[in-house]
């Protein structure tokens, strides 16, 4: 099958971030499948001059291309929920889209824009419930999983160079906890957008994970409510099954429904606060024999079980049972109906004087680089409280006031 991927080949669409998780993992997976793989960029803000732009280019592109499958990552509202009628009602592709952060997302995000969709990947199991809930019944459980071009049975802990490693992007409370653990004595030795070290290329990734004695995750997630106190979520991260494959040693924060996976204890290793984490680093620093063991159990647990060639032969047979159900002859994308939809985009005179209302306070408060960014989250919570779907809509006015800060 030819399957069109919609998603973006860097962190963020910044190149100065290091490689897309998507792009260096799922791709190849695809194509050991044996499917044709086709590329589209949808994260990169300076790849298009707007949201109008980057639409047209894309259904260009499945013009052009004419795929089987249309499998998205979507980020929020950069392809319009009217572009993706467009290739319903012109196109036979079965459209998939894989959610991530479903444990806060599915709120805000998915329960709108899912309909959209024959498919619905969400790696969050209550976002199951939820969907039947809200009457969606396109919602498929999948999971994160490794790279299965990265698998390496892991080195003796005699033979590592790092005591503690971690990679990944510097924000929420990770510098607290780096700092935590430091002033404990443990230096962790951090790779990503934010730290000392920066971001490192993504081959080189597996082998820093291997090379580590212990390598930390983290299950911190977006704010949700629980009843009117807001808190921080926990959930499955990639990392939890990118390490074990690699041959590095897991010490993963706890999250429900992990021990799905990984029997902890047996195969990975799971704290649950700062004093646990440290207690539990210095503990198989000191025991390297029942660290290695954990390890190479944890390994083939991932090698047996957790790649993502299993993960996505499973999807995309579930997307091929679809087909009779939705589609019968080929059509062509109707462009005259995306011209008028482009015209709807245009933001008027008072969307720009609106958009000055709210640039003004915020970089008065958070200077140029984050003034921009907070205007635009404060807009984008404000409209998916208010009006909900239409926030993903051509006339959504995140979209249209703010392009190159979304």
């Amino acid at each position: 099958m030819k399957i069109l991927c919609v998603l973006g080949e860097h962190n963020y669409g910044d190149p100065a971030r290091g490689g897309g998780y998507e792009y260096v993992n799922f791709l190849p997976a695809i194509r050991n499948l044996g499917h044709q793989v086709v590329f589209f960029e949808s994260f990169n803000r300076n790849t298009y001059r707007d949201f109008a732009d980057l639409n047209r280019k894309f259904l260009e592109k499945v013009q052009a291309e004419k795929p089987d499958i249309i499998f998205c990552v979507l980020l929020g509202y950069e392809i319009w929920l009217e572009t993706l009628q467009l290739v319903r009602e012109g196109t036979n592709a079965i459209l998939i889209n894989w959610s991530t952060d479903d444990s806060w997302k599915y709120e805000q995000f998915s329960r709108f824009v899912a309909p959209a969709f024959h498919l619905y990947a969400t790696t969050y199991p209550e976002a199951i419930a939820k969907s039947k809930r809200d009457r969606h019944n396109n919602f498929v459980l999948t999971q994160w999983a490794a790279n299965s071009a990265n698998l390496a049975e892991p080195l003796p802990a005699s033979q590592c160079s790092y005591p503690v490693s971690f990679i990944g992007t510097a924000y929420g409370n990770r510098p607290q906890w780096m700092v935590a653990l430091k002033e404990r004595g443990l230096k962790v030795e951090c790779f990503g957008h934010g730290w000392k070290n920066g971001p490192i290329p993504a081959e080189d990734i597996p082998k820093i994970m291997r090379d580590s004695i212990v390598s930390l995750n983290f299950g911190d997630s977006g704010m949700v409510m629980h009843g009117i106190v807001p808190g921080r979520s926990r959930q499955i991260k990639a990392r939890v099954f990118e390490v074990p494959g690699a041959g590095g040693f897991l010490m993963t924060e706890y999250a429900e429904g992990l021990d799905r996976f990984y029997r902890i204890g047996d195969e990975i290793s799971a704290y649950d606060g700062i004093p646990d984490l440290a207690e539990k680093i210095r503990y198989f620093i000191g025991h390297s024999e029942e660290r290695d063991r954990i390890a190479m159990a944890g390994y083939i647990r991932t090698r047996d079980e957790h790649i993502y060639e299993m993960r996505f032969s499973k999807l995309l047979d579930a997307a091929m049972q679809q087909e009779k159900q939705f589609f019968d002859e080929r059509r062509e994308i109707n462009f005259e109906k995306y011209d008028a939809l482009e015209k709807k985009h245009r933001a008027g005179l008072l969307l720009k004087i609106l958009k000055q209302l709210l640039l003004f306070p915020s970089v008065m408060i958070w200077g140029d680089r984050r003034g921009p960014r907070a205007a635009r989250r404060f807009l984008f919570e404000l409209s998916w409280h208010l009006v909900g779907k239409k926030t993903y809509t051509v006339t959504g006015w995140p979209g249209r006031l703010f392009y190159k800060e979304s």
